[in-house]
């Protein structure tokens, strides 16, 4: 551990000390700080700085882990079975003694490396700009017709027979 003093150590000390003369209320109040955090750090100063310092919160062990044996089971079946999909590698897992969850499974599997790694993406290439052989090439128009059936109003029907125009011509 590095046995230097830090500016937040020495703050706590500062804190500390003030609160052993005044109290934890009114150190509370000057340096703007929980009561109960003071109350953290007096359980844990013992009278130097470096009993201030910050600690890990790693925890000391990790009773859930995959055992070896399990490690190993996953790493001989994902030999032997590489192009199963994990669902179907989990269920054969649970066939054979596994007894963890599929997350947990996808967890340990990406920690040991056994996805393949991705195939890189093919880079786009543009296609080369063609130019124009005649005027009005790329003009598309859409003309839309409308299908009598469709058409309510007799009025507005083409095959109606006052729209025609040698219709009208031909009654009088």
């Amino acid at each position: 551990m590095n046995k230097s003093i830090t500016q937040d150590m020495a703050y706590r000390q500062s804190l500390m000390k003030y609160a052993e003369k005044y109290g934890v209320s009114r150190a509370s109040r000057k340096y703007n700080k929980s009561r109960s955090y003071i109350y953290f750090w007096k359980q844990r100063w013992d009278g130097s700085a470096a009993s201030l310092a910050c600690q890990s919160r790693r925890p000391h062990s990790h009773p859930n882990q995959h055992t070896e044996a399990e490690r190993k089971l996953i790493r001989d079946m994902r030999r032997r079975n590489p192009t199963l999909g994990m669902i179907e590698l989990w269920h054969r897992l649970r066939q054979r003694g596994y007894t963890r969850c599929p997350e947990s499974l996808f967890r340990v599997m990406r920690k040991m490396g056994l996805f393949p790694a991705e195939k890189p993406k093919n880079t786009y290439k543009p296609k080369p700009y063609e130019q124009m052989t005649h005027p009005g090439e790329r003009i598309q128009v859409n003309v839309k017709v409308v299908p009598r059936s469709c058409i309510t109003n007799p009025d507005l029907r083409r095959d109606h027979p006052k729209n025609c125009v040698n219709h009208q011509a031909s009654v009088k």
